[in-house]
């Protein structure tokens, strides 16, 4: 039970790690010349543009940004409810990580359909890949899925646990 739970918690820390740095960091699409996140695309280290109303995507953008920062609030959240004492604090975790996930899905999956639209803005940005913080955001989708899953398992094996020591006569 004890190694589950350690396991449990590194795929937690890992997966708000992972989504701190993909949403913070700006690395979503790359190229020679420039990178670009959901907040600002930079053709140098010095020339960036903050990613505003003037921008012909903008509403797809504060999508992005909005769910990405959901899912990292909510995957702090469940981490601290998971540290709480009482009852069903797995299962609560279980279902705020699911959360998450669920953001992270939104996120990640609206960047990938409409990347190809945010690169009229810059005509440089029109060759390029998909940085790290994007793969990152992936990363953090599964690992997000996989702790929010051990949770649950957790919950399961700490109820059978309780059952056998029901069953168990005292000495």
């Amino acid at each position: 039970m004890l190694v589950l739970l350690a396991f449990t918690v590194a795929f937690h820390i890992t997966s708000a790690a992972l989504l701190f740095i993909a949403t913070i960091d700006n690395a979503w699409w790359v190229g020679d010349e420039f990178f670009a996140d959901v907040w600002r695309i930079c053709t140098t280290n010095t020339n960036c543009t903050v990613i505003n109303d003037s921008f012909k995507e903008y509403s797809m953008g504060r999508v992005i940004q909005a769910t990405m920062v959901l899912s990292t609030i909510l995957c702090c959240i469940a981490f601290f409810i998971f540290h709480l004492k009482q009852g069903e604090r797995f299962v609560l975790t279980f279902i705020i990580q699911l959360m998450s996930y669920l953001c992270l899905m939104i996120a990640a999956s609206v960047y990938t359909d409409r990347r190809d639209k945010t690169t009229d803005f810059y005509y440089l940005t029109k060759e390029g890949s998909y940085g790290y913080s994007y793969i990152l955001a992936w990363v953090a989708f599964a690992f997000t899925f996989i702790s929010g899953m051990m949770y649950l398992i957790t919950e399961e094996a700490e109820q059978i646990l309780k059952k056998k020591k029901k069953k168990s006569p005292v000495s």
